[in-house]
Order: structure tokens, then sequence, then C-alpha cells
């Protein structure tokens, strides 16, 4: 298995994004490289057939698995198209029941940001199984030195209420690392049973790396999380992991 699977995902069981910055681009790479993933969601989804074997679109996803072959996996299933641009997700309960269905993984977009390199969720986000085995909220290195506004962040009422800034201020390391390990932010919502392993993204440089590893100290200093994942997501690969 490889060092971005081994850091980040649940092999044989549920694995959620939540958070803003990558969590798409992190979906398609771990089902890439997981065998006989299931990629879903549980809240609106971007088309991604061009990401997996198939997609199945379907009320009954238990059922379209039994009926999947092996040469379908990564296997997409979604239980409507929205638009022309995007798929709805399913209840978090029956992602539960796909998960026990299937002897392989389930990765799961839990959450939405609008493209956003940060955000704080609102009070019906995020929506994860309760089975869930990990959570991943993941935060952007490209917020910080950004301005506290909706262009950069999602919810940033809600970034500042969690951090006590204001609408307007610099985003600083400290303060995406705050996002990140709040119970109202990068943590809300997490199963009492599952792992939360916070990614920090978009870490391409040395520069980057440096506001990477300020943002996971002050992650491990407010919460009790087994790693902190810094990543170049944008190339698969992973810069750090931090314990």
């Amino acid at each position: 298995m490889n060092e971005l699977v081994e850091a980040l995902a649940t092999a044989d069981g549920t694995t959620c994004l939540v958070g803003a910055g990558g969590k798409k681009t992190t979906l398609y790479e771990l089902a890439d490289r997981l065998d006989r993933a299931i990629l879903t969601a549980t809240v609106r989804i971007p088309i991604f057939d061009r990401k997996v074997a198939a997609v199945r679109v379907t009320s009954d996803p238990i059922a379209a698995l039994k009926d999947a072959d092996d040469n379908q996996f990564p296997l997409g299933l979604v239980p409507e198209r929205e638009r022309d641009d995007r798929y709805r997700g399913y209840e978090p309960a029956i992602v539960d029941g796909l998960a026990s269905a299937h002897d392989g993984p389930v990765l799961v977009k839990a959450d939405g940001a609008r493209t956003r390199l940060l955000k704080a969720p609102n009070d019906r986000e995020p929506q994860i199984p309760p089975e869930a085995d990990t959570v991943v909220p993941v935060a952007s290195v490209g917020a910080v030195g950004k301005s506290l506004s909706s262009e950069v962040v999602h919810r940033p009422e809600r970034v500042a209420a969690i951090t006590d800034a204001e609408i307007g201020d610099e985003i600083t390391p400290k303060l995406v690392g705050r996002v990140l390990a709040d119970e109202r932010g990068g943590l809300k919502g997490i199963p009492a049973d599952a792992r939360p392993i916070p990614l920090i993204n978009a870490v391409d440089d040395a520069t980057d790396e440096t506001v990477a590893r300020e943002i996971a100290a002050v992650v491990h200093d407010r919460a009790d999380v087994p790693l902190v994942v810094l990543a170049r997501m944008i190339e698969g690969e992973i810069v750090d992991v931090l314990e």
C-alpha cells in the first residue's frame, strides 16, 4: 500500500473528506490507488465520471454494487443527477449500509466548499455517516496571507467566530490551524470511534512547507489527532506525516 493510502484511508472501511481546498482531488487519488474502491457522496458532488471506471446512478447502491464487475472499480455510486454539472448525494445512513455490504473501501465527499480554500461548516454540515472509520478535514496552505473573505473562505463568518477574527483580517497559519482543530470547524461531527486525520494541502514548495508546519503545530497543540498530513495533492504526493 502506498504512502498516500497509508496516511489517509481506511482500506476496508469508510473514509470521509470534509473541509476545503482539496477534497475532490484527494478522493480521486485515493480511488485510483485503493483496490475495489467505491466513490460516493452525502452532499452534492461535481460530475466525476472520468475519475472512476464506472458510475451508476441508482436509488439502490447495494444492488448496483452486487451487479458490478471487477473491471468497474473504482465504482462511483450516486442517487441522482442534478443539472448537467453535479450529482446529489445519499443520506449518511445509506452510505453506512453500502459500506457494510462492501468488502473494500468506501470514499465519501461529506462536505461542500464551493472551491474555496478554507471553510467552517454550518448547522447542517458535515454529513458524515455515523459508522465512518476515518475523517479527513482538509485546508489549503493557499489561504494563508489572503483576506478572510467569501472569495477565499466558505462561510467566513463562521471561521471568524471560531478564531476571534474579523472579516477582512489576514489569514494566518494560526487561524487555519485553529479552524482545523476546532469541533465547530474541521472536527465537527466526527463519530467518536472515527480516526481524524487533518490534511494540509497545496504544499508546493519550501515556503509552503514552512507555513504548513506552523499550521500543523497549532493543530497538534489544540486537538487530539494521531497525524497531520502535509500534501501536494495536485501531484498526488505526501510531503510529510507529522505525529
